[in-house]
């Protein structure tokens, strides 16, 4: 969690993304919010991401970075968290609906920067471009894929 402050070379806005609270409860949310504070890093949240994350769920993400001008993304728990955030990252970037990211890689473009401090060692996600998000409006839990 020291390098935690390099986040800064990305800029002074991050958007915090994790899931149904756990890390406010083991402390994990404290120790992450008080580096990004001594790193002069303002912070907004994307909480309660999902097991599987809902389109809807990246949606929300990508609105609070477009609204906030938001310079990176921090996620922060396993794999939902990090799978969400990928997504987020690239639509906060895209024209559209952020389903079209899932159903076709090629219109990722570009992405805001993406972090993660892991506290589950399971998934793999932090070690490949690929995630997983859940469209229950279509049925479908497709992963997205970016060659960013």
């Amino acid at each position: 969690m020291e390098k935690l402050s390099n986040i800064a070379q990305f800029g002074k806005r991050v958007l915090l993304v994790y899931g149904g609270g756990s890390i406010k409860k083991n402390g994990i949310f404290n120790r992450v919010t008080k580096i990004l504070g001594e790193t002069g890093i303002e912070y907004f949240e994307l909480s309660g991401v999902e097991p599987n994350p809902r389109v809807e769920t990246v949606e929300r993400g990508a609105d609070i970075c477009r609204k906030n001008n938001i310079d990176a993304v921090l996620a922060v728990g396993g794999g939902s968290a990090i799978d969400c955030a990928k997504v987020v990252a690239a639509a906060a970037k895209y024209d559209g609906p952020a389903w079209d990211l899932v159903l076709d890689g090629t219109k990722m473009k570009e992405a805001l920067p993406i972090t993660a401090v892991l506290t589950i060692a399971a998934t793999g996600s932090e070690m490949e471009g690929y995630a997983v998000i859940t469209n229950f409006e279509t049925n479908e839990k497709l992963d997205a894929a970016s060659e960013l």
